[in-house]
């Protein structure tokens, strides 16, 4: 393992086993376990919040499937790389009688022509389509795509699911820091865990950069103040226009509906914190005034 790659990269889970959070749908029994082990893939879309182990999911599949994997990112191909890819797999269909698996990452910053151009490789089976996406399928995947799709919805790991998984990091002495021999209380692996907002990749880098200031300074305990200048602020869950976006300000509108003071409070703090454009809050405002007050 390469030690200069970042922690959250050298700790990605190489089994179901390893893999923490979303119990629902992996656990004995449940149904994406179910296909990935018994290599009985179907195409699907992987969608939840960054660190949920979107990623982490496609490469053990990879690792489980008899069929050809391709993986690629839709922030660097075009249609161009898509329609390449579609006729290898129909060759290797031809040929080989097997399918072609193709990860997609990020599969909403794809436009419809290009995501049309997978929908008859998916139709006829000649390909299994895997998509990862932080978007609500519904409004970034086109319809007739999307009605062939299976949405399995990832949820944000809850502050104990990140307490293990960087107590693990700790811990383990091939891929992790266990050599550095650091004491580390769990109030203080919690702290970060609430810091990082469910996010495991974040959670594990920011760890490793604690890790780092403890030792610059000859420490043998990790303290809250090298934890504070890892992470200097908290992840704030936030987007102009997706869901998180709309969220907050219909969150913002009920609780002034509701006369809650504290919670508009709250809810305005949140947005101008995660860099939300005043003037927007501001016309907001406006409308709320003149409509609920």
């Amino acid at each position: 393992m390469d030690s200069k790659q970042p922690l959250a990269e050298r700790m990605r889970p190489a089994d179901l086993d390893e893999f923490v959070g979303q119990d629902r749908l992996l656990a004995e029994g449940g149904l994406l376990r179910q296909m990935v082990e018994g290599d009985q893939l179907s195409s699907f879309i992987l969608w939840g919040p960054p660190g949920t182990g979107k990623t982490t999911l496609a490469r053990i599949i990879a690792n489980k499937t008899n069929s050809k994997w391709v993986s690629f990112s839709a922030v660097i191909a075009g249609i161009k790389e898509i329609k390449a890819l579609m006729a290898e797999a129909e060759v290797f269909m031809n040929f080989e009688k097997r399918r072609t698996v193709l990860f997609v990452d990020e599969i909403h910053r794809f436009n419809k022509a290009q995501q049309d151009a997978f929908l008859p490789y998916v139709e006829n089976g000649t390909i299994v389509l895997i998509g990862a996406t932080t978007e609500n399928p519904s409004f970034e995947i086109n319809s007739a795509l999307l009605s062939r799709l299976k949405v399995f919805v990832l949820d944000e790991l809850g502050v104990d699911d990140v307490v293990f998984i960087l107590r693990r990091a700790l811990e383990n002495k091939e891929r992790g820091l266990g050599n550095e021999s650091l004491v580390v209380s769990d109030d203080l692996l919690s702290f970060l865990a609430t810091y990082a907002s469910g996010d495991a990749r974040t959670a594990l880098n920011s760890l490793e950069l604690a890790v780092l200031v403890a030792k610059r300074r000859g420490a043998t305990e990790l303290s809250e103040a090298d934890i504070k200048q890892a992470v200097q602020q908290a992840v704030l869950k936030y987007d102009k226009d997706g869901e998180h976006h709309f969220n907050l300000i219909s969150a913002l509108h009920k609780s002034i509906r509701n006369s809650d003071v504290d919670a508009s409070l709250y809810w305005l703090a949140r947005m101008l914190e995660a860099g939300e454009d005043p003037l927007y809050i501001a016309r907001r405002l406006v409308r709320f005034a003149s409509e609920d007050i």
